[in-house]
C-alpha cells in the first residue's frame, strides 16, 4: 500500500478558470466541466490538482510513466471520486478530497 497527499491554495486557482490553454495542459473535459460548473470554480479546480498530485505521489513506482494530466477524477452516481489514469478506471486507488476558502488538500492511497 502507498499514500500520497497534496495542499494547494485555491487563490493560484483563480487564474487557471480563466485560462483555457492552461485548463486543458492540466484537465481533462469532464473535470473542466465539472469544475467550472461550480459556484466557486477555483475551488474545485485546486481540489481536483490536489487529487492528482496525490494520485501521483501514490503511484510511486508507476509515476515515472504517467504525468498529472495522465490522472483525472471523475465522480461516480453517488459522488465518490473515482481516479482514471490514461482513461483507465483503477479500482486499486481510493481518493479523498476537501477544501475550504483559501486552501485544497487530497490523500490517495494504492491499496
Amino acid at each position: 500500500m502507498n499514500i500520497g497527499a497534496d495542499i494547494e491554495e485555491v487563490k493560484r486557482f483563480k487564474k487557471y478558470a480563466k485560462d483555457k490553454e492552461r485548463l486543458e495542459r492540466l484537465f481533462s473535459k469532464d473535470e473542466i466541466f465539472y469544475c467550472l460548473s461550480k459556484k466557486n470554480p477555483a475551488q474545485s479546480l485546486a481540489a481536483r490538482f490536489c487529487a492528482k498530485e496525490a494520485v501521483w505521489k501514490a503511484l510511486e513506482k508507476e509515476n515515472k510513466k504517467i504525468t498529472v494530466a495522465d490522472i483525472s477524477v471523475k465522480n461516480n452516481s453517488d459522488g465518490t471520486p473515482e481516479i482514471y489514469v490514461k482513461n483507465k478506471k483503477r479500482k486499486d486507488v481510493k481518493v479523498s478530497l476537501s477544501h475550504t476558502k483559501e486552501y485544497a488538500m487530497a490523500m490517495a492511497v494504492k491499496l
